[in-house]
């Protein structure tokens, strides 16, 4: 392995694209004003920008994996013609509960459990404890925080007191909650700055 990298880890529904409940068609797939200049930036300070995210409604049938790649190769292009790239895209299909097996089963990467941000760390010399986590949910501050990371919650997705998303008391506060991704990349860029300073 050669040097590790700091990697910034992103949700995908409501953080870089717009919440729409279940994704289930190409054509609701809308990046968040702002997000792909919020990456490009990353990606020219020399961040790893890796997206991670649940995908339960493979279990629940809602639509294919194929679908959820299919997805993931669209908005690749989308952040392509604004400069912006993905250095690596994790997903869980999973959910312990609902659907049949092989997809209904307990999983070590369905967020916030951290098996997304370990295999992208093995497969991309990350450093987890150098790294940050963006996400709109209390499980993606949750899933930083048992991974070493620092967490951002961005309120583009659902709302941080959203029936939906409650904060489950154990969960430690975000180091920091920001309106969108443009404000999220700019403190990490300053932490970064802080950190080599």
């Amino acid at each position: 392995m050669g040097a590790m990298n700091a990697a910034v880890f992103l949700d995908r529904d409501g953080t870089v694209n717009e919440e729409v409940g279940y994704l289930s068609d190409l054509s609701r797939l809308k990046l968040l004003p702002g997000a792909a200049a919020a990456i490009r930036r990353l990606n020219e300070a020399g961040f790893k920008v890796v997206l991670v995210t649940n995908q339960s409604g493979v279990a629940r049938g809602y639509f294919p994996e194929s679908f959820v790649r299919d997805t993931h190769e669209l908005l690749v292009r989308m952040l392509a013609v604004e400069g912006a790239r993905l250095d690596g895209i994790y997903y869980c299909p999973h959910h312990p509960k609902a659907g049949e097996p092989p997809y209904r089963r307990e999983c070590d990467c369905r967020k916030p459990a951290t098996g997304l941000l370990d295999r992208a760390a093995r497969e991309l010399s990350i450093d987890l404890h150098a790294s940050f986590m963006v996400g709109d949910k209390w499980s993606d501050v949750e899933l930083g925080h048992r991974a070493g990371c620092r967490s951002i919650l961005v309120r583009t997705g659902f709302s941080h007191d959203d029936a939906g998303n409650v904060r489950p008391a154990h969960i430690k506060d975000p180091e920091l909650v920001a309106h969108g991704l443009a404000e999220a990349a700019a403190w990490v860029l300053q932490q970064a700055g802080a950190d080599k300073a």
